[in-house]
């Protein structure tokens, strides 16, 4: 299975705050996705916050955490990330060498598992 946006289009990167969502311009997609809109952005801004815990842990950003855990999957063979330029793509390769616990799995999973409740 190759997972698409591994980072939420952005949202699970770090770099997404309140003012940055609200901002978006009309012909972004995200300005109508309601992952970008209370109540769900509060919560998902919170599991960004989880992302950086761990990530600080081991000198990666949320995103790369966000993508290490995407291919720690076994069905995950690939993961289609975004990069708007070299700075970009050189982090996100990053997430590859990052091999997270059991724990930090479960930390994880119990932060998404909150971010999705509606």
């Amino acid at each position: 299975m190759i997972s698409y946006a591994p980072m939420a289009s952005g949202l699970l990167t770090g770099a997404m705050t309140r003012e940055r969502a609200a901002a978006l311009p009309a012909d972004d997609f995200r300005s109508r996705n309601p992952e970008f809109r209370e109540p769900r952005l509060s919560k998902n801004l919170e599991l960004v916050e989880r992302l950086r815990q761990v990530g600080a842990r081991h000198g990666h950003t949320p995103g790369q955490v966000a993508v290490a855990w995407t291919l720690r999957h076994p069905a995950v063979t690939a993961a289609i990330v975004g990069a708007r330029n070299a700075k970009q793509s050189e982090g996100v390769m990053r997430a590859g060498e990052l091999k997270l616990s059991p724990e930090e799995i479960a930390e994880i999973e119990g932060a998404a598992a909150a971010a999705a409740t509606r």
